[in-house]
């Protein structure tokens, strides 16, 4: 972990040792938290058994995935002799991991809403990906179909792969670069009107499929892609390029780093929702500064 700069990430080592608010302060103002080891329950035959697994290069099930509040696998066939071994391992590392989370960041204490999981199988690099899919351009996340309306991204990882390193570029933190590139470039990001929010949240009421977005979803959303179309923000952002190595973990909140992947294969990460309310540097999230720059409410 020494190639990591102190600017880019912090190296727990083998203990904590600094108090929890601390480490939630580091990871709202866009550092990464690094353990060389899985801090959590990890058994080995789990990390064999992953290892095993052969994914298809197809655009539908480009990761396999867990979803932890209805206990439901994707990415696996139903007629796979492999589907119920693959869902017994996803539903102990999200809860490991989660259980590990809510104690290392305990500031954050029964606010955390624990999201979605993933295995990521495929090797990055070379993968034939539309542009706004493409995960080797620097990008903040946003999920389409999961609004958060202010809410932050908090996600952690876990390189699976026992021999190589999974190779990331990490941007500057949102604070930092976003009031520079709006004030460099016009940003036009198309916002629902009140009327839209209104019917979304009927439709949504009575069990349609319908996402309610904020100001702030659809602003995110816009800026996963503007990002990726620039060609200037993907040159010269000042972004670092990060090796994490084998059987490493690190979290990040990774809608307000930007960051791409650029190779590594067998990675598993589990994503939670941390809201405003929770946040111990809260002037430094997305959601304030968009607020402050652009001098509108954004999560309504």
């Amino acid at each position: 972990m020494a190639a990591f700069d102190p600017a880019v990430a912090v190296d727990v080592g083998a203990s904590p040792s600094q108090p929890a608010a601390w480490y939630c302060d580091q990871l709202e103002r866009g550092k990464v938290i690094f353990f060389g080891n899985v801090p959590f329950d990890f058994p080995q035959e789990d990390r064999t058994f992953l290892l095993a697994q052969k994914q298809t290069g197809s655009r539908l099930h480009k990761n396999i995935s867990y979803r932890p509040a209805s206990d439901a696998l994707n990415g696996v066939s139903a007629g796979s002799p492999d589907r119920e071994r693959m869902h017994s391992v996803m539903r102990k590392f999200s809860s490991e991991s989660a259980n590990f989370v809510a104690g290392f960041l305990a500031p954050y204490g029964g606010m955390l809403k624990l999201d979605f999981s993933s295995f990521r199988p495929l090797e990055e690099q070379g993968r034939d990906l539309s542009l706004h899919k493409r995960n080797d351009l620097l990008h903040v996340d946003a999920f389409p179909s999961r609004p958060t309306h202010g809410g932050r991204i908090l996600r952690i990882f876990v390189n699976v792969n026992p021999s190589a390193g999974r190779v990331w570029k990490l941007g500057k933190p949102f604070h930092d670069f976003l009031p520079k590139v709006a004030q460099a470039n016009r940003l036009s990001p198309t916002y629902r009107g009140a009327a839209g929010r209104a019917l979304a949240r009927v439709a949504a009421g009575v069990g349609l499929p319908v996402p309610v977005r904020s100001r702030y979803d659809e602003f995110m959303l816009y800026l996963h892609d503007w990002l990726k179309e620039s060609d200037d923000f993907q040159k010269n952002s000042g972004a670092r390029e990060v090796v994490f190595p084998p059987g490493c973990c690190w979290m990040v909140y990774t809608d307000g780093v930007p960051h791409a992947v650029l190779s590594g294969q067998y990675a598993l990460e589990q994503t939670f929702i941390v809201p405003r309310a929770a946040l111990v540097t809260a002037e430094v999230a997305p959601v304030s500064v968009l607020e402050s720059t652009t001098g509108t409410a954004m999560a309504s």
